[in-house]
């Protein structure tokens, strides 16, 4: 089966498993995730996966970029990294 260009695994990054939790939580396409941002996607994934990681963070914005997630800015990661750590403050 050929990819399509509207389908989320024809995006670097994004395999079957994470396309399939993005369509999970309402994210359908390329065109989504871009309307979305990571940062608003990866909260979505975070509902249906409470241990989604910092590499799915990077990994949503490389594919939003057209990127590998290795290849993304480094003041964009530190500001990715930053909003990964604020997902993980928890109340005690």
């Amino acid at each position: 089966m050929k990819e399509q260009s509207n389908n989320l695994t024809s995006l670097p990054n994004i395999g079957k498993v994470i396309a399939a939790r993005l369509r999970e939580v309402g994210i359908e396409t390329p065109e989504d995730l871009k309307t979305i941002g990571s940062e608003n996607a990866f909260i979505r994934l975070k509902t249906v996966d409470e241990g989604a990681c910092i590499n799915e963070l990077l990994g949503l914005e490389g594919a939003i970029q057209g990127v590998r997630d290795h290849d993304l800015d480094e003041s964009r990661k530190a500001e990715l990294k930053a909003f990964y750590k604020m997902t993980k403050i928890r109340k005690k």
